[in-house]
């Protein structure tokens, strides 16, 4: 695999940036594989994705960073790089149901996501075996009412010990406390069992069935402390009709959940989402 860097931009909008970008990457031997732009037109402000092929680059990613900033601070930029071939560390929290957490095991091990995945926690013990047959440490960490507080400490302690970079809530049924929102903002990815913003809470799908709606749906987002109101990364959403039980809802909607799930969590491991207030710009 070639080496290859992937820079993220977001500023406000101006004359002559994409030009001052693209000779830079050019003025030291990079060759850009993939762009993406986007303007937001009543924010004025810009949106930039590029992958760079750095095999002949003639700066490696510190002397990069140490060099672009200058240019970044002139355009006002909110910027990353990343070196593509170094896999994010993503840590699974779940509950009891498996659909989701099965179908990111298994992508993960096919290479479908290019991720590492240290450790999966539970406050059941469920699905331990599901876990250890994949080779994954698995932590049981109860959510008693009486001492939630003890429970997310010992979480927060283990994402620290796994390095975790991402958090996916892979239908894990406890709200996690302001702080840890506030600290893996933009980084604490969840999938809601319905089309969001409609049905929010427990049980949508029964919800959705009682307004006899024709489309039911899911959402993945960002976790804020605003329950089930963070900004949206992926939506997806299957037809029913009047002959369809509650218990069909659940399970198509089962089917939606994983693979909105799968994609937000491939446009997170590879960069494509960019934050804008309340709102994504999604490069798929």
């Amino acid at each position: 695999m070639s080496p290859c860097y992937r820079l993220i931009i977001s500023c406000p909008d101006q004359v002559g940036l994409v030009a001052q970008v693209s000779q830079f990457i050019a003025s030291h031997k990079g060759s850009i594989l993939e762009a993406d732009h986007h303007t937001d037109l009543e924010q004025k402000w810009f949106f930039m994705r590029y992958e760079i092929d750095a095999a002949k680059l003639t700066l490696n990613l510190a002397d990069f960073r140490n060099q672009f900033a200058p240019i970044a601070q002139k355009f006002q930029m909110q910027w990353q790089i990343h070196d593509v071939s170094i896999p994010k560390r993503v840590v699974l929290l779940v509950s009891k149901q498996s659909h989701c957490l099965i179908d990111l095991l298994h992508r993960v091990q096919e290479g479908e996501l290019f991720c590492k995945i240290p450790c999966v926690i539970s406050n059941h013990e469920d699905l331990r075996k599901i876990v250890e047959w994949y080779g994954i440490e698995f932590h049981h960490v109860p959510i008693e009412s009486a001492q939630k507080e003890a429970g997310f400490t010992k979480i927060e302690n283990l994402l620290a010990q796994h390095n975790a970079e991402v958090i996916v809530l892979a239908r894990y049924m406890q709200i996690m406390p302001h702080h840890l929102c506030q600290k893996y903002a933009g980084k604490m990815l969840n999938i809601h069992h319905s089309f969001l913003p409609s049905f929010v809470g427990a049980k949508p799908y029964h919800q959705a069935y009682a307004r006899g709606v024709k489309l039911i749906g899911a959402t993945c987002h960002y976790v804020t402390a605003e329950l089930d109101q963070g900004p949206i990364i992926e939506q997806d959403v299957a037809r029913v009709n009047h002959r369809a039980t509650p218990e069909d809802f659940i399970r198509l909607g089962r089917d939606i959940e994983k693979n909105v799930l799968a994609r937000g969590l491939r446009y997170h491991l590879e960069d494509r989402i960019l934050i804008q207030g309340n709102k994504t710009v999604v490069f798929a």
